[in-house]
């Protein structure tokens, strides 16, 4: 039962219509000294710059997807993969590796309980803070406020129901969710800066 609050972002379980999720991630380049942490599950947008930054938004948001890690030349170790970017950190060559798929299904934790009757509909973003030692994510689905709001950011598909672990209704409900607001899904594309 999942009774105690432990986010974790968002875990790629599979895609939109039972597919298989057979297909990898997408590089971005992230700017040298961006100065925020981007953990693994954190949602994350493409700046009008081009770079890779976290989606900060709660009840609006246009991700590019969901990230994974990432890649760069350190000065002291050379070519390093890592599970998070640190505030700050200087590479011209950052990459971040995203899932990007606007079909995509993701399992997330809520900061409250969602009953059965939530399924379908749409939620806004908690931004936890998380873990930067574990690169673990501190993002959840708010369950309050559960609504057919189009701009709302995440689409309750499913919910993870594993007697013992988590079931509809659970004090912290583990449920699936896919992009509402994806950036693939709009109409109107970044303008160069």
């Amino acid at each position: 039962m999942a009774s105690t609050s432990t986010p974790y972002g968002l875990r790629l379980v599979k895609r939109l219509g039972e597919t298989d999720q057979r297909h990898g991630f997408n590089q971005y380049p992230i700017a040298s000294g961006y100065a925020a942490d981007l953990k693994v599950g954190d949602i994350v947008l493409l700046h009008t710059t081009g770079k890779l930054q976290k989606d900060t938004g709660t009840t609006a948001c246009t991700p590019i997807g969901v990230f994974m890690g990432c890649s760069y030349t350190d000065a002291n170790f050379g070519f390093v993969n890592k599970a998070q970017w640190a505030s700050g950190t200087v590479a011209s060559d950052a990459m971040g590796y995203v899932i990007d798929d606007p079909d995509a299904v993701f399992q997330v934790q809520s900061n409250g309980s969602i009953a059965a009757n939530g399924l379908g509909a749409n939620a806004a973003v908690v931004q936890g803070s998380g873990s930067l030692t574990l690169g673990r994510s501190g993002v959840q689905i708010n369950s309050s406020g559960l609504a057919n709001t189009a701009t709302l950011p995440l689409r309750i598909v499913g919910f993870v129901n594993i007697p013992g672990f988590s079931t509809p209704g659970d004090a912290y409900t583990d449920v699936l969710v896919r992009f509402n607001t994806h950036v693939s899904r709009s109409t109107t594309g970044n303008t160069p800066t």
